[in-house]
């Protein structure tokens, strides 16, 4: 009986260690994994104090400059954008590139303005400057290359190359496309241009039209090019005393002739006589070519239009 208790106890024993045998050779290691030549390891580091503050915040919102706003988009869906200095009560409304990459030298003159006006000091008390450097961003892209700031390097030299640039990106004359004589088919010099399927069509326009009923500005000068002059506005009648004095005070400071009308040929659609018809007083500034910002004439112009309108 002693022996068959042994025996049963010996094949116990030689049964649990087949069991954990099995157990060991089943077993993997798991494959160490070794960096590649070239490859780096991440080392787990610790937050920094900046990183702790943000962990599991959303981010912020991104602050919007006071000083420029965005009043609409383009035909091709590009940006127009205003930039605002001062905080008085009168607003003086600024307009460069309307035709764009075709008057490339508008917009430069526009960004000249925003530099000139960026020195606190050079906007007069109870004055509120804004600076429109471009209406037109689809010409001044199809020409330059960019719908921002750019340097007159960028910009082709022959008119040839820039006809393209005068029209939006619907192939629309946006300065036929306001309400003061509008016209389906308008008139460049002796091309026919379309002026858009009806007033303020173009999205450009009518940005420009709702900033306009929103702020209610007190005077607009806009630029154009090239003849080299300053050209009040009228719409259906006379230039008002207003817009007279406007003309008067720019052309006198700026050396550049005034003129009551602009004759050389018919136009409808026009934005500066729109304004007019608005009971705003608006001149056109007709720089002396293509190429060129005149920025000693315009800055003198500037200053006294605005100094005119300060307290």
């Amino acid at each position: 009986m002693k022996n068959i208790v042994i025996a049963i106890v010996a094949l116990l024993l030689i049964g649990g260690g087949l069991y954990f045998f099995t157990q060991q050779v089943s077993y993997e290691k798991p494959e160490e994994v070794t960096p590649t030549v070239g490859q780096e390891v991440d080392e787990i580091t610790e937050p920094t104090e900046n990183e702790k503050t943000t962990i599991g915040v959303p981010a912020t919102e991104e602050v919007t400059d006071e000083t420029k706003t965005v009043i609409g988009t383009s035909a091709g869906g590009n940006e127009i954008t205003a930039y605002h200095f001062g905080d008085g009560e009168e607003e003086i409304l600024f307009i460069g590139g309307i035709h764009a990459g075709y008057s490339w030298n508008t917009v430069l003159l526009a960004y000249e303005l925003i530099d000139y006006l960026d020195v606190p000091t050079n906007v007069p008390e109870g004055v509120k400057v804004t600076v429109i450097p471009t209406l037109n961003p689809d010409g001044q892209l199809a020409t330059v290359g960019t719908t921002g700031q750019f340097t007159a390097a960028a910009a082709p030299k022959s008119t040839t190359d820039t006809v393209e640039g005068r029209f939006n990106g619907n192939g629309v004359d946006l300065n036929r496309n306001f309400d003061c004589q509008w016209q389906a088919e308008g008139v460049w010099q002796n091309k026919k241009v379309s002026g858009g399927t009806a007033a303020f069509s173009e999205p450009e326009a009518a940005a420009l039209r709702d900033y306009v009923a929103n702020n209610k500005p007190t005077a607009v000068v806009a630029y154009y090019a090239a003849a080299g002059g300053v050209y009040a506005s009228t719409c259906n009648g006379a230039p008002s005393v207003d817009t007279t004095a406007l003309m008067n005070t720019y052309a006198a400071a700026s050396d550049y002739p005034a003129y009551k009308e602009f004759d050389f040929y018919e136009v409808t659609g026009d934005m500066v006589n729109w304004f007019a018809g608005q009971g705003v007083p608006a001149v056109s500034v007709l720089l002396s070519d293509r190429t060129g910002v005149e920025w000693a004439k315009n800055q003198k112009g500037i200053k006294a239009v605005l100094d005119s309108y300060a307290r």
